[in-house]
This record gives C-alpha cells, structure tokens and sequence, in this order.
C-alpha cells in the first residue's frame, strides 16, 4: 500500500492506463508542460510524450469534437475540463454526440471516452470554477457519470472508466485533492469492486445518508456526531451516480427506515431529488418519515466570501438527520 493524495492517485491511474494500453491519450488544457491546474497530469508528458499527453487550445467543443474523432478510430480519449462550470461549450458534443453515436450506429460504433471533470466548490474560487453540473449529464441516456471521493478509489475508478467501453463523466472533487489515504497500486480491475457499485463507509441502524464526492467525508463527520447523541447513522457513497445503485441504497432504506441526501449541487431537479422518488417508490412502507434532502441552495454560485452558507455543512446536514428523526434542531424554518 503507497500513501497518495487523491490528486496523485489519479495521476498513478492515468500513469497506469497509458502504460497499458498504447491507445490511451490525455487531451485538455496545460495538462502537458504544466501538468494541469491542479499537477493531476504532472510528469506524465514527459514520460509518455506529446502525442499521447496533448497540450489544446482553450477549447472545449473542439476538445471533445476531437475525442469522438479518436474514439472512432479505436483509441481510448481521456479529457480534462479545467473547471467544472467550463464544460457548458462542450455540452453540445457530449449530450448529441458522446452519449448517443453507440445507440445511433446500432451498436457499431463505441466512444470509450473519459471526461475528466474537477468539480464543487470550497476552494473561494471565482466565478465558473465551482459548478456541480452532475445531473446534466446523469439525465442523458448513454453516459456514464461517477464520483470519487477518496485516494483509493481515484485511482482504481479512473482506470476503469478508462476501460469502460461507454463514456464515462468522471466528477473529481476539487477541494478533496489533497486528501491523504492507502492506495493499493498493484490491484487489477479484474479484482475491484465495480465502477457502479455503491459503497458503505459508515454502518449504522437509524438513518440512511447518501452523499458523493466531496462530502463523503462530512457524512461521516455527522455520523461521528450523530452518534454522541444517540443516533446511528449509515453512509452510504453513492460513487456512481448514472447508473444508480439501488439495491445498495434499498437494503440499507429497508433497514433504517428513514433516507437523508445530501450534494452541492442545487435542490430543485438534482441528483436527490431521484433519488428520494425512486426510494419513496421502492420502499414507501419501510419510511418511518418522508426523505429529506440537504443540498446547494437553488442560486447561481455565489462569491467565494459567501459559499460557506451555501455548501451542506456539519450543522446543516445534522438538522437533515434531526428532521428526518422527528427531532427538534436549532435550524428549524430554515431550508436545508
């Protein structure tokens, strides 16, 4: 096992893909030479060249216009969106190309393209640097769109996703690249839990509380809490967020009896909001009380002097729980 940030873990599974498999090429901006904003690319053009790690122009249609050119000649893309709220230009190529040439050509042509995307906010970034456009792309049919939250998983769910013959949004939680945590680097894919498979990080008896990315670590953080006042909260990473683990999350919901979301991203059409729907209808008589959700407020994002009091913090997604418990709280009438 090799300590690695979550930044470096993906840099040693983006290492790994390209010395695997020839046909595996980096795109984006200044992930060359520099090694991309955050270094996530850092040293792998000098390693493998600069036809395989490509320095672009700041242009992200054209960056992903050219994948789909790749990927039908049999390669392997991996692209990096610099910013999350930059990939709006590419939208078009993604949604009208990416996702449905597959279903398109009957199944004769496949994109394995990976779309890179550093994304949430917590970092006092300026504007179109802290976007959580996940439920864009997890409404597409013919996409896959996953999250990672920790080193160990950057690492394996990056090549997988590379390995994937489907394109793959790979959501990386920017405020979250300098965590620390064991990475096993001589773990295959043949022996790694599945890309779409939902993880249990926290086990617990009173409430179930799904989360991804970046706030994997706050739930536990409330779990920790919760669990000095009496209550037994489960997390759950969700890691994939189209296609859903169900199962996962209705085993837990059957047990608990009760379901708190929490995500960045804003409340009205959000990834909770699915989430809380289908569960509602998969397991309406085991809730003790209807789900809740905890999330970004519906707000353009704001100033980074003001996101402290937008993003789902310790205070606020534990009121999510007290609410869900039939509990008083000290944020009672304020929306969650």
């Amino acid at each position: 096992m090799t300590t690695l940030t979550l930044a470096k873990a993906l840099n040693a599974g983006l290492r790994r893909a390209l010395a695997d498999d020839d046909k595996v090429v980096l795109m984006g901006e200044d992930i060359g030479t520099l090694g991309g904003v955050f270094r996530v690319t850092d040293g792998l053009k000098a390693e493998f060249g600069a036809k395989r790690v490509v320095d672009t122009p700041l242009s992200e249609a054209g960056i992903v216009g050219t994948a789909v050119g790749l990927a039908y000649r049999g390669f392997r893309p991996v692209i990096e969106i610099q910013f999350d709220g930059f990939i709006y230009p590419g939208f078009d190529q993604i949604v009208a190309q990416v996702a449905k040439l597959h279903y398109r050509s009957r199944g004769n042509v496949r994109m394995p393209i990976t779309i890179r995307v550093p994304f949430g906010g917590g970092i006092g970034a300026a504007e179109h640097h802290s976007e959580s456009p996940e439920a864009y792309f997890a409404h597409t049919a013919g996409l896959r769109v996953v999250a990672c939250s920790n080193p160990a998983d950057a690492y394996m769910m990056v090549r997988q996703a590379i390995a994937s013959d489907d394109p793959v949004l790979f959501f990386e939680p920017k405020r979250r690249y300098h965590v620390k945590g064991e990475v096993d680097e001589t773990a295959s894919l043949a022996d790694a839990r599945p890309m779409g498979v939902a993880t249990t990080v926290t086990a617990g008896t009173d409430v179930t509380l799904v989360t991804y990315g970046a706030l994997v670590q706050t739930a536990r953080d409330v779990a920790t809490a919760a669990a000095e006042d009496g209550v037994s909260v489960e997390v759950i990473d969700l890691r994939s967020i189209a296609p859903v683990d169900y199962a996962t999350i209705e085993a837990s919901v059957r047990r608990t009896g009760r379901l708190v979301i929490t995500h960045e991203a804003g409340q009205q059409g959000g990834v909770g909001a699915e989430l809380a729907a289908s569960i509602t209808e998969r397991c309406f008589e085991f809730l003790e009380a209807a789900p809740v959700r905890v999330t970004g407020h519906d707000i353009p994002y704001p100033p980074a002097k003001l996101e402290r009091h937008h993003l789902p913090d310790l205070d606020r997604i534990l009121d999510g729980v007290d609410r869900v418990m039939g509990r008083p709280n000290s944020l009672s009438g304020v929306e969650a």
